[in-house]
């Protein structure tokens, strides 16, 4: 049962990315950024059978999505 919840956020994590790298407005985007915090946040529920793993694979995924959200961000304002 533990590993069902850390299968769901991870893959969830995952799936937002993928979506916030194909997302084709600001708006779009800033939305998948905010749900891989969520999936983040929830990570750190260790009491809910939350492993470290899992919060780290998450905190992955934040942190890449960070960088790609920001280098977009940058490029749509070079092109403004």
């Amino acid at each position: 049962m533990n590993t069902d919840i850390n299968h769901i956020l991870v893959n969830g994590a995952q799936i937002a990315f993928s979506k916030l790298k194909r997302a084709q407005s600001f708006n779009a985007r800033l939305y998948y950024y905010a749900e891989i915090g969520v999936y983040l946040e929830v990570s750190l529920s260790h009491g809910a059978g939350i492993t470290t793993d899992t919060h780290d694979q998450i905190e992955e995924i934040y942190n890449n999505a960070t960088r790609f959200h920001m280098c977009q961000n940058k490029r749509a304002s070079l092109v403004s």
